[in-house]
């Protein structure tokens, strides 16, 4: 935490040298000394460290100053730190104006000149006035506060952003929140700028690009070098686990993530069947490891980059970014795994991040307090969302098409949602039309295909986990998938009319490898892939292996 300060302010400079002196002799190890000897520069310096999110405990100033009166001064003051301790410093001359001061400004106290000796004339006012300070002093967060409007799109993806990088952040609704409208007014906001996020220097970015912000945190955007051993596009677990192992095996590696690190499996709340871990981890922990473990040996993060090709080239690679930079490898792990599969009902667009969402339950879960709450999906991301938001909502409803969970969630899962009063599962259960008030989500039209009924519920949030679309879109290059977009790799591939069109090696595809030689799949995006955590943690190592191999060929 920030030291607060003690603020002296006294227009004449020897004055102010001995008042500073003395304050630090006594006060330099608890807080931090600030002097000057002009009362407008004062003013201005107020401004600037109340952006900063700097706290003032005392302020020591002189009555009588050319460019206006120590009263006048503490009553400025007064609207920048209210609960700060006023001191004044008086000639004899000057009392009647400091006792006046007393009911004006809220003075605490007012000291004659000279104080000397500080250890009877002023040491023991001030360690009165600054223990009471501190009794009442009650620290605000001190990092990145993000202010804008709880149902707007914008808002959602920044908070996303920012947690899902393990940002700790503060949450400020501009409608309700009067440390919101503190900053809005500080740095003259509009509704315009929404959302912003302050930082812990006290700039603040309006409606920032989420590159932008990034860059400002100190993430790495841009590769530092042209040439690699291995690209690793995708941080999700099997691509964090292809980074560790190609690190520490001396590859020069490059990992490559468009969003943050994790994939699903970061946003979830709790993962408990994940080997050596008895009590269970967030999948935020994990990820959090795993990444420090893999800088650790030297690899280089980009994010958030996204790759929008791969071509080939003298048996190079060359993979393009979405900002235009391109960069060569001698090999390439593709791990981009899966996104959510779009829910199509009516209105469920026109309301995604304003109350509609996919994934992303442990971002908006204070938003849902005391709320009315309803998830699609009988996966176990789904069941660990619903038993995490059961912990701040009133209710939640799980709606799936089939008539219960045992076909898709592991009955570990099942036993903690069966057990939990406030979740309702709802079978043969769909969602077919969102319906809202003041652009947020308000109504949920259901339907049964059992009985055919349909009937309205109020609905606060919807999270949607459903269905698994592989994220292969962007490859351009003639890289073989199945009929649902998922890669094709190892003996599999035979099974393709044009395989011995594109494959011109001797040998067969190593087991992960795709039909371009020097090109692996693994994780969740490769085709027979066993969506697991651990599975996909396995992949990301074995692909490692045979990209050794590979360049040993090369």
């Amino acid at each position: 935490m920030k030291k607060p300060i003690i603020f002296a302010l006294d227009d004449d400079p020897q004055v102010l040298r001995a008042v500073t002196r003395d304050l630090k002799s006594k006060y330099r190890k608890e807080y931090r000394i600030m002097s000057t000897d002009s009362a407008n520069d004062a003013l201005e310096a107020l401004a600037d460290l109340k952006k900063k999110n700097e706290i003032i405990a005392l302020f020591l100033v002189d009555q009588r100053m050319p460019e206006m009166l120590g009263v006048e001064f503490l009553t400025e003051a007064k609207i920048f730190y209210p609960d700060a301790k006023k001191v004044l410093l008086t000639a004899y001359s000057d009392t009647d104006a400091a006792i006046k001061a007393i009911n004006d400004v809220q003075l605490d106290y007012y000291l004659t000149k000279p104080w000397n000796p500080p250890e009877e004339k002023l040491y023991p006012t001030l360690d009165d006035l600054l223990n009471v300070w501190q009794l009442n002093f009650q620290p605000e967060f001190d990092g990145i506060k993000v202010i804008g409007y709880q149902f707007s799109p914008k808002s959602h993806d920044i908070k996303d952003f920012l947690s899902a990088n393990l940002f700790p952040f503060q949450w400020l609704d501009a409608e309700t929140s009067d440390k919101a409208k503190e900053i809005i007014k500080l740095h003259d906001l509009t509704a315009a700028d929404m959302p912003v996020v302050s930082l812990q220097d006290g700039n603040c970015f309006k409606n920032p690009n989420i590159v932008e912000l990034a860059t400002s945190l100190g993430l790495n955007a841009h590769p530092k070098d042209s040439l690699y051993d291995v690209v690793i596009i995708g941080a999700g677990p099997s691509g964090l686990a292809a980074a560790v192992y190609g690190g520490s095996e001396g590859l020069k590696t490059l990992l490559i993530e468009k969003h943050a690190p994790g994939g699903q499996a970061g946003t979830s709340s709790r993962i408990e069947n994940y080997l050596g871990f008895p009590n269970g981890l967030s999948g935020q922990e994990l990820t959090h490891r795993a990444i420090t473990q893999a800088k650790r040996f030297g690899i280089e993060f980009l994010s958030p980059q996204e790759v929008t090709s791969i071509t080939e080239k003298d048996g190079y690679k060359s993979i393009t970014l979405e900002n235009g930079e391109c960069i060569s490898t001698k090999s390439v792990v593709i791990t981009t795994g899966v996104n959510y599969r779009k829910l199509e009902s009516e209105g469920i667009e026109k309301y995604t991040g304003a109350g509609i969402y996919y994934g992303s339950s442990m971002t908006e879960a204070q938003a849902c307090q005391n709320k009315e709450v309803f998830i699609v999906g009988g996966g176990n991301s789904a069941g660990q969302s619903a038993v995490y938001l059961s912990k701040f909502a009133k209710n939640v409803y799980i709606t799936v098409r089939k008539k219960d969970l045992s076909h898709s969630m592991s009955s570990y899962l099942i036993d903690q949602i069966n057990a939990i009063d406030n979740i309702t599962l709802l079978g043969h259960t769909n969602i077919t039309k969102a319906s809202g008030e003041n652009d947020r989500l308000t109504e949920l039209e259901l339907s049964n295909s059992e009985t055919s009924e349909i009937r309205r519920v109020p609905a606060d949030a919807l999270f949607i986990f459903i269905g698994a679309r592989p994220y292969t879109d962007w490859i351009t290059l003639d890289i073989i998938k199945n009929e649902r977009g998922f890669i094709e790799t190892g003996r599999d591939l035979t099974r393709y009319e044009n395989f011995k069109r594109v494959w011109k090696k001797d040998r067969e595809p190593f087991l992960l490898e795709t039909c371009s030689p020097g090109i692996f799949a693994s994780g969740d995006v490769r085709a027979g892939a066993m969506n697991r955590v651990a599975s996909a943690v396995g992949e990301g190592a074995m692909a490692i292996k045979f990209v050794h191999e590979y360049l040993a060929e090369i």
